[in-house]
C-alpha cells in the first residue's frame, strides 16, 4: 500500500510578483511528494490566469478578506475563513507567507498541525517610510508568533535569516530560486533583440515606496538617451516623471520576458528587499544588474565581481554608464554560474522537503 502523503497547506495573503513565483514553483515541484493546498489572496498583480500556473493536483482556495493592510474586521473575517480551510484540509503542516498570513497562521493555528512555518520574503519592521511606533508594532508582533514552539522561520536569504534571529524562536534560511529548465524554455521563444534597438534600462515589480521609483526616476534623469522601462504598474506611478521612462502595466503569463529580453541592463533601487526573484532571473538571463546595497541584494551580488552594487543616484549612474560603456562578458558569466550553483528550485524544493519531512 502506498504511503499517505503529508499534506501542506500554503497561507499566502501576498499572492503576486516574486512571491506568486516563490509559491508556484515550491508548490510545482514537492506535489509528487505532497499534498498541497494553498489558500491565498487576489492582488492587483496576481496574474487573471492564476491557475494555469499550477499543477492540476494543487487545491486552489481564495481567501477574500485577505487585505494588505492592518484591518481588524478583515483580519478576523479572513482567519474564519481560514479555520474553516485548516478544518476541512486537516494539514500536517502549515506553511505561511509573509506578515499578514505569517501572523495570523502563527498565532491562530500553531496548535492544529504537526508545525507551522514561516516564510517572511521580506520583515515588515525593516520597511522604511513607515513611523517608529508602526515598526515597533510589527517587530513586537514577529516576536509575540516568533516564540511559538512548534513555529518555525525559514528566511529566503542569508541576511533576512539573520534579521530574524532577534524576533524568532527557531530560524533557519533556504534561498530562493528559479526554475532554470522553465527559464530555458521561454529564452528559446523569445526574438533576437536586433543591435540596433534604444540602450534599455529595466525593472520589474510593483512601483511602490519600497521598491524605490523615485530614485528610479533620478537616474533616467541623468540618463535622458537611455531608454527605461518598468514592468508593472502601482500606486506610485506618479513618481515616474522623466520621459525617456516607459511603464509597462501587468502582463499575464509570461509576457514580462518579452520586455525583459529586450534590455541590456537590469536596475533595482529597493530600500529593502527578501531575495528578490526578478534579480536571480535577470542574472539567470544574462542581464548585467545594477542593485541597491540593501538585504536580500546583498546575499547575491558581489560589487564589480557579479553585478553592481550601489548606495547613491551617482553609483547607479556610473554603474549603468560602465555596462553600456564596456563589456560585461565576466560579470553576467559568474552571474549565471551563481544561479545554477546556488539559487534555483532543484536545490530549494529539494530542502524544503527534507524540512517538510522533519528534516529541521
Amino acid at each position: 500500500m502506498a504511503k499517505e502523503k503529508k499534506k501542506v497547506l500554503h497561507m499566502v495573503e501576498a499572492m503576486g510578483g516574486g512571491v506568486f513565483t516563490f509559491i508556484v514553483e515550491l508548490a510545482n515541484g514537492l506535489c509528487n511528494d505532497f499534498d498541497i493546498t494553498i489558500a491565498f489572496g487576489i492582488r492587483e498583480e496576481t496574474p487573471k490566469n492564476y491557475a494555469d500556473f499550477f499543477d492540476n493536483r494543487i487545491q486552489l482556495v481564495e481567501v477574500k478578506n485577505f487585505t494588505r493592510s492592518l484591518n481588524p474586521m478583515k483580519d478576523l473575517k479572513a482567519y474564519l475563513e481560514l479555520r474553516k480551510i485548516v478544518k476541512d484540509v486537516q494539514p500536517d503542516i502549515i506553511h505561511t507567507h509573509s506578515s499578514k498570513a505569517g501572523a495570523i497562521g502563527r498565532f491562530m493555528f500553531p496548535g492544529k498541525c504537526e508545525k507551522v512555518l514561516y516564510t517572511p520574503h521580506g520583515y515588515s519592521f525593516l520597511m522604511e517610510g513607515v513611523s517608529k511606533n508602526k515598526k515597533k508594532l510589527y517587530k513586537l508582533i514577529e516576536k509575540i508568533c516568533g516564540a511559538k514552539s512548534n513555529c518555525i522561520t525559514i528566511a529566503c536569504g542569508e541576511s533576512e535569516w539573520k534579521q530574524g534571529l532577534t524576533v524568532c524562536k527557531e530560524s533557519t534560511y533556504i534561498s530562493n530560486g528559479i526554475n532554470m529548465s522553465k527559464m530555458d524554455r521561454i529564452l528559446e521563444t523569445l526574438p533576437l533583440v536586433g543591435k540596433n534597438h534604444p540602450y534599455t534600462v529595466y525593472t520589474l515589480g510593483r512601483v511602490t515606496y519600497q521598491k524605490n521609483p523615485e530614485m528610479f526616476n533620478e537616474i533616467a534623469k541623468r540618463l535622458p538617451d537611455i531608454r527605461f522601462v518598468w514592468i508593472g504598474a502601482g500606486e506610485l506611478e506618479d513618481k515616474l516623471t522623466a520621459p525617456n521612462i516607459f511603464v509597462t502595466g501587468w502582463a499575464d503569463g509570461d509576457c514580462r520576458y518579452d520586455v525583459a529580453n529586450a534590455g541590456d541592463v537590469f536596475l533595482l533601487p529597493s530600500r529593502w528587499e527578501g531575495l528578490p526573484i526578478a534579480l536571480l532571473e535577470a542574472m539567470y538571463m544574462e542581464k548585467p544588474c545594477v542593485v541597491s546595497n540593501v538585504i536580500g541584494n546583498c546575499d547575491v551580488i558581489k560589487n564589480k565581481v557579479n553585478g553592481y552594487m550601489c548606495n547613491t543616484v551617482d553609483e547607479f549612474v556610473n554603474a549603468i554608464e560602465a555596462c553600456r560603456n564596456y563589456a560585461q562578458d565576466n560579470i553576467i558569466k559568474e552571474a549565471k554560474e551563481n544561479i545554477k550553483e546556488s539559487f534555483n528550485t532543484d536545490i530549494l524544493c529539494k530542502k524544503y522537503k527534507q524540512v517538510y519531512n522533519g528534516g529541521y
